[in-house]
């Protein structure tokens, strides 16, 4: 039905960049807030940013002022860039959004497979 699909991980040193993407697909209807998230070796799965449908921006504290999340509604898709990497940020990247599908009546959430981001000193 619908699927969120991650790109643009990979390694990078420290002071370096990446952009991730994740576009979802399907029978959508709309989608509301749309979010990553991140696990590290070991830890829990954290929120570092998310965004609504409005444009109104959220994001962890350790990584304001370095990441910045958009999205692009016509392309239902959301947008995490990350500047000025440490290595302490690598970890998986999920993708999460809320989404009402064509069918149904309520919105539900949905996770993408996940992005490797690593980051060498």
């Amino acid at each position: 039905q619908v699927q969120l699909v991650e790109s643009g991980g990979g390694l990078v040193q420290a002071g370096g960049s990446l952009r991730l993407s994740c576009a979802a697909s399907g029978s959508i209807f709309s989608i509301s807030a749309m979010n990553w998230y991140r696990q590290a070796p070991g830890k829990q799965r954290e929120l570092v940013a998310g965004i609504t449908s409005g444009g109104s921006t959220g994001y962890t504290d350790s990584v304001k002022g370095r990441f910045s999340i958009s999205r692009d509604n016509a392309k239902s898709t959301v947008y995490l860039q990350m500047n000025s990497l440490k290595p302490e940020v690598t970890a998986v990247y999920y993708c999460n959004a809320d989404i009402r599908t064509g069918t149904g009546r309520y919105y539900k959430a949905y996770w993408g497979q996940g992005t490797q981001v690593t980051v060498s000193s």
